[in-house]
């Protein structure tokens, strides 16, 4: 069951990278259907082309702003929405015809906590679909907050399915512990922060104001004032939201030491290599934010940023277990 569990956490893996990159190439509204069964299967002839451009012609982004796109063109965009739809239809195999199998064999109560993950799964497929349908009227783009909606649920996925592969890895939980809200809400505010880089990039955030430290001539924006950042319009606004990206990333830094000088000050050494792992992770993440401000969120650094956040979030995973008395339920 390891075995299945690592393949589908890197399926997962894999989805995010794709549908980070959907995003990035605009392309994720190149398919304005659902066909949840007949989307399986691309156009073969130059005629079911045209017919998915054509309905591609009646949305705004079209309209607005790709007026003068072609056929080939618009085949590139398709490609990239359509790989990403095929393989959340084969995560949802992968993860179900296992998970029958292995019922069969252990039980289904056993298992209802790979049946809750399959659940998020199904979900998840719906989720796509209400994003898609916010960029289809009156928009050129899709919701910034059902983006995120997206992308936190995908990492839950992956977050869950790397929980239940470490329980099967008997891996030894013996040692000093240091108290469990410090693992717990440093995950969480990478989780916020995940939410909120999916605001930057559903707005475009990371085009504007590309330099650093200071955001142009100034560290906080100088097309606003302090006073919008307290307002709840604040998260439709590009330059707050890459202010707060920004800001919350340092915050993060700090937090994260705060817990590294926990475990050294107590000196559990068992604890030792998942904080430093997450150390490590966290600067190349920074790093790797700062490079794609200033380069204008190139799509390759964009991506790379996106795909250190996987193994970020994962080593916070395994450090929140290795923190942990025993195998908690999840």
């Amino acid at each position: 069951m390891s075995k299945w569990l690592i393949l589908m956490f890197w399926m997962i893996s894999i989805m995010i990278i794709v549908g980070g990159l959907t995003r990035l190439t605009d392309s994720g509204l190149s398919i304005t259907k659902w066909q949840l069964f007949s989307g399986i299967i691309p156009p073969f002839n130059e005629s079911q082309w045209i017919d998915y451009f054509n309905l591609y012609k009646k949305i705004p982004e079209f309209k607005l702003q790709n007026y003068s796109m072609s056929l080939n063109e618009f085949k590139i965009i398709f490609w990239w929405e359509w790989i990403h739809r095929f393989f959340g239809r084969l995560i949802g195999i992968s993860f179900l015809l296992p998970l029958i199998y292995f019922s069969v064999k252990l039980g289904i109560f056993k298992l209802l906590n790979l049946y809750f993950i399959f659940s998020l799964i199904c979900i998840q497929g719906f989720i796509g679909w209400y994003m898609v349908s916010s960029g289809l009227v009156d928009r050129v783009d899709v919701s910034h907050y059902r983006l995120a909606v997206h992308l936190i649920v995908a990492f839950f996925i992956l977050s869950l399915i790397f929980w239940n592969y470490l329980k099967l890895k008997n891996i030894d939980l013996t040692g000093d512990k240091i108290n469990y809200y410090y693992p717990l809400i440093l995950l969480f505010l990478i989780y916020v922060q995940i939410s909120i880089g999916a605001f930057v990039s559903g707005m475009d955030a990371g085009k504007i104001y590309n330099s650093w430290p200071l955001m142009g001539s100034t560290y906080f924006p100088d097309d606003n004032t302090v006073y919008n950042l307290f307002k709840l319009s604040a998260f439709n606004d590009p330059s707050i939201v890459q202010f707060i990206h920004r800001n919350l990333a340092y915050g993060i830094l700090f937090f994260y030491l705060i817990v590294l000088y926990k475990v050294y000050k107590k000196k559990i050494i068992n604890l030792y290599y998942p904080i430093l792992l997450i150390g490590l992770l966290l600067f190349i993440q920074i790093i790797l934010g700062i490079l794609t401000l200033l380069y204008g969120a190139q799509i390759a650094l964009a991506s790379m940023h996106q795909i250190s956040s996987i193994f970020l979030v994962s080593s916070c995973i395994y450090f929140l277990f290795k923190n942990t008395k025993s195998n908690l339920p999840l």
